[in-house]
């Protein structure tokens, strides 16, 4: 497909998907621009002792040079740290678990990046994510399809969960027909210098820096209990109403439910299903987190990853926090789906359940560490519909 006349302004991040992906929309005949999001500066906050944003940006422009387009840094971190840090860590301080990577891509990428691409004179945005965009006409109308990425282990459909169809309209994905190693082999061969670069890790608006160092930066260290729920503990013998309600209660605990086996340095850094971080020892099997208590700063934990307290049928999702890539297709009955709450999670048979104020969704076989504030996905084979923020 040959686009002379179309604009594409593509996020160069430093790494070589995005490389690839400018490449692959300048062979098409777009018109591409290159823009380096800058997304944090803050002093008061120590990311890393490395530059990685320098590292990345002059990576990014050297890939431009190279691919003869132009180039420029806009500085998004004001829009960061309002709409994700700030949000994330009031979410923290709750007890919920957030996920700053789909916020990133809602808030930022095809939001506040999107607008200044228009006012660039764009026709589209691009980025080097994993997925695919489609489309279908329906009695004359046009819906934008999100459709997983073609290889499975990278693909990033999840994470572009809360996208609308404004967004899409406006969004290509050029690398995503393409499998990691694929992606590689043209920038090799194109000789970008992102070519061998390692996948960038960490948060994605502060780059290399651990979750809890960050959080611990902010948020206040609080010592506090950590109880340990036995795995036969009677409450977990009661047997559930086979509702979506009664499936999706979750399981209340208290300190007189478990013993002490040491102590945490704030409920509101840890999650439901977490391993690491506990530093108690003296059990055959690992100890995951079951649920936080941040009003009584107490964390309940389990023996084993197939611990009961680990494993819920349904959960529930508020009808603020839903959101409907595909609109046309809320359903209004209950709907066979598959679903995940994670990224890279395999997708799993669920059913949604619509109410007047929300939806349960209920899945086949239990899942594993349903935190609150988590997303959840939702696809009709390959086409994620939509998604929403468990409750």
């Amino acid at each position: 497909m040959k686009s002379d006349s179309k604009r594409v302004v593509v996020g160069l991040s430093g790494g070589v998907d995005s490389s690839v992906t400018a490449y692959l929309l300048q062979q098409q005949g777009y018109k591409v621009i290159g823009l380096f999001m800058k997304n944090w500066h803050d002093d008061s906050v120590t990311i890393s002792k490395e530059c990685p944003w320098l590292e990345d940006s002059y990576d990014a422009m050297l890939v431009a040079e190279k691919l003869g387009i132009p180039f420029q840094t806009v500085d998004l971190s004001e829009a960061y740290k309002q709409r994700i840090v700030d949000y994330m860590f009031v979410e923290y301080e709750r007890g919920r678990t957030p996920n700053p990577d789909v916020l990133c891509n809602r808030e930022i990428k095809f939001d506040v990046f999107l607008k200044i691409a228009m006012e660039l004179g764009a026709d589209f945005v691009a980025t080097g994510h994993y997925c695919r965009k489609g489309q279908v006409e329906i009695e004359g109308t046009t819906h934008y399809r999100l459709l997983a990425g073609v290889d499975n282990n990278k693909d990033q459909s999840y994470f572009l969960c809360q996208l609308n169809q404004a967004q899409l309209a406006k969004t290509l994905f050029p690398i995503g027909e393409l499998t990691k190693s694929e992606v590689r082999k043209i920038a090799k061969e194109q000789g970008l210098v992102t070519a061998e670069k390692r996948d960038s890790q960490g948060l994605c608006f502060v780059g290399k820096v651990s979750l809890p160092e960050f959080l611990q930066q902010q948020l206040a260290v609080k010592t506090g209990r950590i109880i340990q729920i036995p795995d036969s503990h009677p409450m977990y013998q009661i047997k559930r109403e086979e509702t979506p309600e009664g499936l999706a209660t979750k399981y209340s605990y208290s300190a007189a439910d478990g013993v002490e086996v040491g102590t945490h340095d704030g409920a509101h850094f840890f999650t439901v299903g977490q391993r690491k971080g506990l530093a108690v020892g003296g059990t055959k099997d690992p100890l995951f987190v079951l649920a936080t208590d941040v009003k009584d700063n107490i964390i309940y934990v389990g023996e084993g990853k197939s611990h009961p307290g680990l494993l819920r049928s349904a959960l529930w999702i508020a009808q603020a926090d839903m959101h409907w890539v595909r609109p046309d297709l809320m359903p209004h009955e209950p709907m066979q789906v598959w679903a995940r709450i994670r990224y890279r999670q395999p997708l799993a048979k669920a059913t949604l359940h619509p109410t007047s104020t929300g939806l349960y969704l209920v899945f086949d076989q239990p899942q594993s560490a349903i935190a609150a504030g988590q997303f959840a996905a939702w696809y009709l084979q390959d086409e994620l519909i939509g998604s929403g923020v468990i409750g």
